[in-house]
């Protein structure tokens, strides 16, 4: 069986480079940037916790207006000035030294790069044909995750050597890669913006009165809280409730990456439509609560380290199989119900929810995870499995909706 890691020539494939610079940066930035805000500014957790949340709530907003601008002027010029505005707000980085400017520069920041992926989003449904655009983004998420891997690396490096000079070159290293990735995003052709309603179409932002899309993608946001899982509730876990060494940590962590990397086009081959689609989710929001169930296991009193680390390895495929699964399925159906040429305005709301598991997932999952514990695990996976179940009903109320195409224009 095959690995399927490159993705086919043309636009794809130089949307894959765009993705694999930019990420590059980013898994430096990711690795490093708490502890630069912390020991470099010289900001409270507190302050940098308040200023992240603030941030990407208004960044959340922003991705809608940024997507609609992406269908009315062309995705790719947005999509290039968005890059160049991000590579602009870590920049900006560099120079901040109390609260107010890093407030200032991490909503510019996370404005431009909710307002990115939606013009990304768009970018690739006016270059790649309908039926092969989730296999697309397969490819993008399998050189995303490749990307951090490499790019936390080179963060390593920095934090080993933990100097002012260190961390102010990993910024500058995620802003050229930034503005590296605006350059690569040129050499694409250009998309033709969609045409400018008509006083009969409706309103401009015809996503924000899309029910039916709304409650998508709010289900779809539910299951995305699975996103600050691996980063930090396992994490507090393992350290807190288990008697798994805190090694163990790291290696789920690359286990994750490297599945993602190698197993997400494979998996993304099985959604080809929307019943497809919602049946992968469905049975990803199953393989989900399986996994939650098997990681409450791992807490089993008196078991010693090496039976801890075995659950949290069974728990951890579980978990990244359900990821992948319900990935694929999600990125089918924000496709196939956005009606066409507000592309842009209909992923950047979709989009939202990766903010919205920014900012609230750390808060409820480590309530859920580390203070609850088995109990908290458990309505963790229920809600997986009930926003899984639910999709099917939902993206069939979408795609019946009349009123929902009316709205649209």
């Amino acid at each position: 069986m095959s690995l399927r890691i490159v993705p086919p020539s043309g636009s794809p494939r130089i949307l894959a480079v765009a993705q694999l610079v930019n990420s590059l940066g980013d898994g430096a930035y990711y690795v490093c940037s708490a502890l630069y805000f912390s020991r470099v500014v010289g900001l409270s957790a507190a302050q940098i916790g308040l200023g992240l949340t603030i941030a990407w709530a208004i960044g959340s907003v922003g991705g809608v207006p940024l997507g609609h601008l992406a269908d009315r002027r062309g995705p790719r010029s947005t999509a290039v000035l968005l890059a160049l505005a991000t590579a602009a707000s870590v920049a900006a980085f560099l120079f901040v030294r109390s609260f107010v400017p890093f407030l200032l520069a991490a909503c510019c920041y996370a404005t431009a790069q909710c307002g990115l992926a939606a013009a990304r989003q768009a970018l690739l449904a006016g270059l790649v044909a309908k039926e092969e655009r989730t296999e697309a983004l397969a490819y993008l998420q399998s050189t995303l995750n490749a990307g951090l891997a490499v790019g936390a690396a080179a963060g390593g490096v920095a934090l080993h050597f933990g100097t002012r000079d260190a961390y102010l070159s990993v910024l500058a290293m995620d802003a050229a890669a930034f503005a590296l990735c605006a350059l690569v995003l040129l050499r694409l052709p250009t998309v033709r913006p969609a045409a400018a309603p008509t006083a009969g179409d409706g309103p401009g932002l015809a996503v924000l009165r899309d029910r039916p899309y709304a409650l998508v993608a709010f289900l779809n946001m539910v299951m995305l809280l699975r996103m600050p899982l691996i980063s930090l509730a396992i994490p507090l876990w393992i350290v807190e409730r288990t008697s798994a060494p805190g090694g163990s940590v790291s290696m789920l962590l690359v286990l994750n990456t490297g599945a993602v990397m190698l197993f997400q086009v494979r998996t993304a081959a099985a959604v080809t439509d929307l019943p497809s689609a919602t049946r992968t989710v469905r049975r990803g929001g199953a393989v989900m609560l399986a996994s939650c169930a098997v990681f409450a296991l791992s807490a089993a009193a008196g078991a010693p380290a090496w039976v801890a680390v075995t659950v949290l390895l069974a728990g951890a495929v579980l978990q990244v199989v359900g990821e992948m699964m319900q990935s694929a399925g999600a990125w089918q159906i924000s496709f196939d119900l956005a009606p066409a040429g507000q592309q842009g305005q209909y992923q950047g709301f979709f989009g939202t929810g990766v903010s919205v598991a920014r900012m609230l997932g750390p808060l409820l999952l480590t309530t859920l995870i580390v203070s609850w514990g088995v109990p908290g695990w458990l309505l963790l996976g229920a809600l997986f499995l009930a926003a899984g179940l639910a999709m099917g009903p939902a993206v069939r109320w979408a795609e019946k909706s009349d009123a929902r195409f009316v709205c649209a224009g």
